[in-house]
């Protein structure tokens, strides 16, 4: 018996089969911004050795690069930049986490209960305009001149920021998906935890990532004025000594350290995000 199915009429073209596209390439393009920036970055380098090497630009006010790695080889080898980035990340990490206990719940709070946030707004306006340093007089007379008083200050300086970004963060969740939860039969808290929080994190994270690196300036700000260690000590003791070498190790070591915390917050974030993992690419 002829097989009906396997039969094509005579004169009669065979379909074409259909081919997949190639994926665009992608393997080269991080390399290629890797190149990028590694050039950049060695540009600036050998614009700075070559300015201070030749006389364009006087030691007084650059000193030349091997002088600063000298200095800080030297600091390192005594024990004391080691102590010093220590004492300021310890600094920063406790008053960055007690904000960021603080700061979320009440930013989720104020999102989505307006009661909340007309009772806190504005205690926000007014507090959101001053620096960190304008706290230093009443925390050094309230808590002293010790540790307490450092992280304080990264507190005060940080918990605002965390929750802007929270409550903002919270606020663009998508009301649709909402109404669709509840619609199946979530209660409040279901919303909460599986509707709001995990639409609401991105956004979270980011602003958390944004503070992360206004906490060093505000732990610097309380080491230049009443530490004996820590970063900012280090950077204004080398302006009193002389020293800018020194000085541009203390900056340096800050963008370093901030630069690692980044990359620990991206890894961190591609754990707690994987479905965010198609906007990054």
């Amino acid at each position: 018996m002829t097989d009906v199915a396997n039969e094509r009429p005579t004169g009669v073209a065979a379909e074409p089969t259909a081919t997949a596209a190639p994926a665009p390439v992608r393997t080269r393009r991080p390399a290629r911004l890797f190149a990028i920036s590694t050039l950049s970055v060695l540009f600036v380098l050998a614009a700075w050795y070559i300015s201070t090497d030749r006389g364009w630009v006087s030691p007084v006010f650059l000193p030349k690069p091997g002088r600063v790695v000298s200095e800080a080889l030297a600091n390192l080898a005594n024990g004391q930049l080691g102590k010093d980035i220590w004492m300021s990340t310890q600094r920063v990490l406790l008053g960055f986490v007690l904000a960021g206990v603080f700061a979320i719940p009440l930013g989720i709070v104020m999102a989505v209960w307006p009661p909340a946030k007309a009772a806190v707004a504005p205690f926000v306006s007014l507090l959101r305009p001053l620096p960190s340093i304008t706290w230093i007089p009443l925390t050094m007379l309230w808590l002293g001149i010790g540790e307490a008083q450092k992280v304080a200050i990264v507190f005060m300086g940080s918990w605002i920021y965390i929750l802007l970004y929270t409550v903002e963060s919270t606020k663009r969740v998508d009301p649709l998906l909402i109404r669709a939860a509840r619609s199946l039969g979530a209660n409040d808290l279901d919303v909460m935890l599986h509707v709001i929080l995990p639409g609401a994190l991105p956004g979270i994270i980011a602003g958390l990532k944004v503070t992360l690196a206004i906490s060093w300036s505000c732990v610097l700000s309380a080491e230049m004025i009443a530490a004996q260690n820590g970063l900012g000590a280090l950077i204004w003791q080398g302006k009193d000594w002389g020293n800018l070498a020194l000085v541009l190790v203390g900056m340096l070591c800050i963008s370093i350290v901030v630069l690692v915390a980044d990359k620990l917050a991206n890894m961190l974030e591609r754990l707690l995000l994987p479905w965010e993992r198609h906007h990054r690419t």
